[in-house]
């Protein structure tokens, strides 16, 4: 009777085990890296600081003007430092208000990373397909006129040279030219060179995702998968409202930036957020975020020198960004990609063999 009462009482602790791993799996309120509801007092905390930050990094830009001496020298480093006012909330929100409570980096899906293997093919697959993507919206913006290519002279990216070599003296000027390679090579250089610019540009993009999609995104997840991705989208497009409101990327300065800017960002939102669900780090985010900057600008080195190009259509964060984004994103939700089940967390718990961690040790045997 009593070796049938402990093998029951086993039986039970195992059952009980494999039940707390599994709701460990679907609760949110059991796994480490989720809220179990949505803390809204501490996500306004957030984006009163990240916006406020960011408009007061931006305010030089204002006061100076676009037609000041070296505007485009500081706005250049401006931008750079606007991009660290998120990771500046987060640390704010995580030590003011410590949400969450436990286990912050995990949270964030900065550490650990394990299983690697899972990590460090998202993170490779992020370096290479925002280009892809970015490669199939200056296919649609062919395919309805709103750019001409030229991929014989790339007469677009030889007029840029020209322009730069214009603001040279004569002799440098003359010199440059004598020893410039061609201007297909040079290209082609632009577009192999975009893997590199996307890790150095990870370094600016780290300061945004950290906020964005390393804790906003999962502060939200209690709303459910796609409320998470759409509102931190938004957000994170209203965001950039300092520089758009100075015709940064699309020309515009008014609420028409804006919006477009807001519509891009929720669309390339959607994409480095199941990055982000579906590695369960914000690694793979960050790296696919640079590779979106690095990329960005390939419709200008392959455009005509006379094509019209309207940033609101041809452009990655444009209309033609959201078409390819609206497909490959219903290519996802149409396979599962998406699904709650399909979101593990780093470094899943191991947990200990019940029936081993409750064998009695057995003393060492004397061997005469």
């Amino acid at each position: 009777m009593r070796a049938e009462s402990v093998e029951t009482t086993e039986t039970t602790e195992t059952t009980e085990t494999m039940g707390a791993a599994s709701r460990s799996r679907t609760d949110p309120s059991v796994r480490p890296d989720r809220m179990a509801r949505v803390p809204w007092g501490v996500i306004a905390l957030f984006v009163v600081l990240s916006f406020g930050l960011a408009w007061l990094v931006a305010l030089p830009l204002w006061r100076m003007g676009a037609d000041a001496a070296g505007y485009s020298l500081w706005f250049g480093v401006l931008a750079a430092a606007m991009m660290f006012t998120p990771a500046i909330a987060t640390l704010a929100v995580l030590f003011i208000t410590r949400a969450p409570r436990r286990q912050r980096l995990r949270f964030l899906g900065m550490w650990p990373l394990r299983p690697a293997r899972r990590v460090v093919w998202f993170a490779v697959a992020a370096l290479f397909a925002p280009l892809v993507v970015v490669l199939a919206s200056v296919a649609v913006s062919v395919l309805f006129g709103w750019v001409q290519l030229d991929l014989v002279h790339f007469s677009g990216f030889q007029a840029t040279l020209e322009a730069q070599l214009a603001t040279l003296d004569g002799d440098t000027a003359e010199l440059a030219r004598a020893t410039m390679p061609p201007v297909g090579l040079l290209v082609a250089l632009q577009l192999v060179m975009v893997p590199f610019g996307a890790l150095i540009n990870s370094v600016l993009a780290f300061g945004e995702e950290i906020g964005w999609r390393g804790w906003l995104l999962p502060a939200l997840l209690p709303l459910g998968t796609w409320p998470a991705i759409l509102i931190s989208g938004a957000i994170w497009g209203l965001w950039h409202s300092p520089l758009i409101l100075l015709g940064y990327n699309f020309g515009l300065t008014d609420w028409r930036g804006v919006a477009l800017m807001t519509g891009g960002c929720v669309a390339w939102g959607a994409l480095l957020g199941w990055s982000r669900l579906r590695s369960g780090s914000v690694w793979p985010a960050v790296i696919g975020h640079g590779a979106l900057n690095a990329s960005a600008g390939v419709i200008v080195v392959l455009a005509a020198v006379d094509s019209p190009l309207d940033p609101a259509l041809a452009m990655p964060l444009g209309v033609s960004g959201w078409i390819v984004i609206a497909v490959v994103t219903a290519v996802l939700v149409a396979t599962g990609q998406f699904r709650e089940d399909r979101q593990p967390q780093l470094a899943p718990r191991r947990e200990r063999s019940v029936s081993a961690s409750a064998a009695p040790t057995q003393p060492p045997q004397r061997v005469e």
